[in-house]
């Protein structure tokens, strides 16, 4: 079982980080952070990098579930999404594969909710 989905764009930067926000958002999704990576490496160790963000989503009634269900779970949250450019207009958008992340906590109950947040990720990929 691989970490991350993944699928592959061809289109802008900014028109697939724009495709992940709404097929989040139709998933119940949103987004809590914003990291430009690329823009952190230049700022901070001065060197450069291809265009690399990651988006932290959270499915809010999800994310309670899992609070319930198991209090440490914060640290897996939110569910990471990255969006990175190697070569001009080919876009590749990865997301965290939670079944694969949650399966190192012994917890019935996270598996589910895991295996349900799971299938929401993957159609969020399947839409772009």
């Amino acid at each position: 079982m691989s970490y991350y989905i993944s699928k592959k764009l061809n289109c802008s930067f900014e028109e697939a980080i724009d495709k992940v926000t709404a097929a989040l958002a139709s998933e119940g999704f949103g987004i809590l952070t914003e990291i430009n990576v690329n823009e952190t490496l230049k700022k901070k160790l001065n060197v450069d990098f291809y265009r690399y963000q990651i988006l932290g989503a959270c499915n809010p009634p999800l994310a309670y579930e899992a609070l319930q269900s198991e209090d440490k779970i914060g640290v897996m949250l939110p569910c990471n999404f990255i969006v990175q450019e190697k070569i001009a207009g080919k876009i590749e958008v990865s997301a965290v594969n939670p079944t694969s992340s949650m399966s190192a906590v012994k917890n019935d109950n996270l598996a589910q909710i895991a295996q349900n947040v799971q299938q929401k990720l993957q159609t969020v990929i399947d839409k772009l």
